[in-house]
């Protein structure tokens, strides 16, 4: 365990968090910054990739009361080589330093493996090993090993582990070689406060739709069985180089938190054919709106959404447009399943998500050896 940075001091203790503005993360860190806020301790928020406009920070700040800092490093997945990461890393744990921070959340385990003199939390919110397992089939190719490398020895360096979802703590476990897997905080959303208009007549989906794992292609061939549109948010060029390319998706491009909030509030059928997906906020926030949910049936959304929501297989693009078809054409059936996913939404807050890892950081400011990942014996 390491030892506070400055163990003297009577004031609330100061959390360092990590983030990036790419994908879910960001509005995750934004939500437990502004729980933390609320809660009396200072937070900074410091993006790593692709930094966002000052205007978007001004916002988050204004939104949050935290202090966000674009740091201008790498992201892990995005780096060229190991010790791009590794220094990324040492530059964190520099910055936790420089700004005396009590303890420090971060958004990738990668990110644990530096000297840093306070308690380290990590959340293991995706890791390639998972996602190539849920994708591909054979061994890592080399470009992921090591960063599949660097995930597990973060994992068993960092003071605490937190993961969404119970299927995908144990999925980290197995293939980081765990003794234990890690701690399930599950995610929170606050709700867009847009008021919801007249049941749409077309379905919806949104994601980073260049990432393989939301499976592009099995939502183009959905939408040309569908008799309405089907509306998808997201990027088809990511950061690392990928690319999608669609036909019958209408293409919305890159939303901010209005327009898709502006989206839900018309409470299209919401779809999501991921083949990978340890928690889906996308899907979260389209259930608190009360958008009946089509899903991939893959462990995460059963362990989440089973009994609130219809299920088929990621790749039969027929079965989905079935499905999507029935409840655009059956009001009191859709109604019924917008209710459901609204009801089980409800459970998943942002304040229990806050709590969760409030618990964890007090634990580890007090000195209790979580170690909740440790490597295997």
């Amino acid at each position: 365990m390491r030892v506070l940075l400055n163990p003297s001091r009577t004031m609330a203790p100061h959390v360092l968090m990590s983030a990036d503005a790419v994908g879910g993360v960001w509005q995750y860190s934004l939500d437990l910054a502004a729980g933390l806020v609320r809660r009396g301790l200072p937070v900074t928020v410091a993006v790593l990739g692709p930094a966002p406009s000052d205007a978007r920070i001004a916002a988050a700040e204004d939104a949050t009361g935290a202090r966000i800092l674009a740091t201008g490093l790498p992201l892990d997945w995005t780096a060229e080589t190991s010790d791009i990461v590794l220094d990324a890393a040492r530059a964190f744990a520099e910055l936790a330093r420089s700004l005396e921070a009590d303890c420090v959340h971060l958004h990738s385990p990668a990110l644990a493996l530096a000297d840093y003199p306070m308690p380290v939390a990590a959340v293991c919110h995706s890791c390639v090993a998972t996602w190539w397992e849920a994708v591909e089939t054979g061994p890592l190719p080399p470009d992921l090993a090591w960063r599949h490398d660097l995930t597990v020895r973060g994992c068993r360096t960092a003071d605490a582990l937190l993961a969404p979802t119970r299927a995908h703590a144990l999925a980290t476990a197995r293939v980081c070689g765990l003794a234990r897997p890690p701690r399930v905080v599950r995610n929170g959303r606050t709700p867009s406060g847009s008021a919801p208009r007249a049941l749409a007549r077309h379905a919806f989906t949104a994601g980073r739709l260049w990432d393989r794992a939301k499976n592009a292609a099995a939502l183009d061939g959905l939408a040309a069985r569908l008799s309405a549109p089907l509306r998808a948010a997201g990027s088809v060029e990511g950061p690392n180089g990928a690319q999608v390319g669609t036909r019958h998706l209408h293409l919305l491009g890159r939303l901010d938190d209005a327009g898709i909030a502006a989206e839900l509030a018309a409470r299209p059928v919401f779809v999501s054919l991921a083949r990978y997906e340890p928690f889906g906020l996308a899907v979260l926030e389209a259930a608190t709106a009360g958008c009946a949910l089509v899903l991939s049936d893959i462990p995460s959304f059963r362990e989440l959404w089973d009994g609130a929501a219809a299920f088929v297989q990621p790749d039969d693009a027929a079965a989905a447009a079935t499905s999507v078809q029935g409840l655009l054409d059956d009001a009191e059936r859709r109604a019924a399943a917008s209710a459901a996913a609204a009801a089980r939404a409800a459970r998943y807050g942002v304040e229990p998500m806050i709590d969760g890892v409030l618990g964890i950081l007090r634990g580890l400011l007090a000195g209790t050896p979580t170690r909740l990942g440790g490597a295997a014996a």
